[in-house]
């Protein structure tokens, strides 16, 4: 497919110019030596002019050290910005953030297999997203089901995972439009959440403030609008990001627009959000920009942590046992500028974060009983880096 055009985002959460780092554009190296010393770690990039990026890059992380070894492009694609592993670690998909393909309107989404002796990657197929600049794509827990948030067409759609990963044709096409009653913004799809029984979908819609929420049929990836179909958030706050707190009885919503979090009650029968609670990110009387991009916890759910662009920080938080609220323990730097996405290592005792506009992957060491950050001064330089995913 021919791929053209990338999405138009809001101009304050544009880009700066390119710092000029650059990597080596080769294939993965012709032995992946020593891979089973470290772990494995994919990382999507934005391709458009300027950033000379070429596709997904593979990486080895070693836990002793915190050191990041370039291993090479894993697979070259166009704007492959965010990335989804499947359940079993065999098959990787992508999207491709543009706004047409092919002359259609609308970006695609990728579907690959993954060769982890050899850290490489071969295109199984794409297909049409069906709305243009998608930039989040999910898995299901089963591994048969894909799905793509379109931010620049405000819409969502699903894809059934046919033989060797072989994606569909859109199963499932929802677009979204505004509320003319409630506010004037357009829709932005910008997440897609999988809830942890695999019984609903939530989409995050950054323009229209409101979570949209569906029931899944995992054997055909068919969506089908939940009763009640939306939790909406307050009006300006632009839901992002959402994670499941590990027992499945809350969810986290990161809001880019407003920087907050909402912690959000989660009724698995009924499909429904309840918010219990919206905790600033910023400290009081700040009054300068921010707009927060992701959370991850750490594998006991004691801490989160959230990144923040335009005043680059990351927020470190506690998080009660009890009820699932959080408290604010720390502000740390992000190491460099616009955190785009960021991961924490398998052994839970490093963070990582994609630095969009300062091209590089910034590494922090975690201490597990504290919680807290400390950078560790390592950053590894990668033009635009956009999505983590350990393997």
């Amino acid at each position: 497919m021919r791929i053209s055009g990338r999405v138009s985002r809001r101009g304050f959460l544009r880009g700066v110019a390119f710092s000029g780092l650059t990597v080596a554009a080769e294939p993965w190296l012709a032995f992946a030596k020593d891979l089973d010393s470290g772990k494995l770690l994919l990382v999507g990039t934005q391709t458009d002019a300027p950033s000379s990026s070429k596709g997904i890059y593979a990486y080895r992380f070693e836990a002793g050290s915190g050191e990041l070894q370039q291993i090479g492009l894993a697979v070259e694609a166009v704007d492959p910005t965010f990335l989804a592993l499947a359940p079993d670690g065999r098959m990787v998909y992508s999207v491709n953030e543009v706004e047409s393909s092919e002359g259609k309107a609308g970006g695609t989404v990728s579907s690959f297999t993954l060769d982890k002796r050899k850290a490489s990657m071969r295109l199984v197929n794409e297909a049409f997203s069906k709305g243009g600049g998608p930039t989040h794509i999910a898995v299901d827990h089963t591994g048969r089901c894909v799905f793509a948030a379109n931010y620049g067409g405000g819409s969502v759609a699903s894809f059934a995972v046919g033989a060797n990963g072989h994606l569909s044709e859109a199963v499932s096409f929802f677009q979204y439009s505004a509320d003319a009653a409630r506010q004037e913004r357009k829709p932005h799809a910008h997440r897609v959440t999988v809830s942890p029984d695999n019984r609903f979908l939530l989409v995050n819609d950054l323009g229209l403030d409101e979570i949209h929420v569906y029931r899944l049929d995992a054997a055909t990836a068919k969506l089908t609008p939940n009763d009640p179909l939306h939790w909406r958030a307050t009006v300006g706050y632009g839901p992002r990001a959402l994670q499941f707190h590990p027992n499945g009885r809350w969810a986290y919503c990161v809001n880019e627009l407003k920087p907050t979090v909402n912690v959000l009650g989660w009724d698995s029968e009924r499909g429904t959000l309840t918010t219990l609670q919206d905790i600033s990110l910023v400290p009081q009387g700040y009054h300068g920009d921010a707009a927060p991009s992701d959370i991850v916890f750490d594998k006991e759910a004691r801490f989160a942590y959230v990144a923040s662009r335009l005043d680059d920080f990351m927020a470190t938080f506690s998080v009660s046992p009890e009820d699932g609220r959080l408290t604010l323990l720390e502000h740390t730097s992000c190491g460099g500028k616009r955190p785009r996405h960021i991961a924490l290592d398998p052994s839970g005792g490093w963070l990582l974060v994609a630095n969009q506009d300062t091209d590089e992957i910034a590494v922090f060491a975690r201490d597990k009983k504290t919680g807290r950050l400390a950078h560790t001064g390592k950053n590894f330089p990668l033009a635009k880096p956009q999505c983590l995913v350990f393997v």
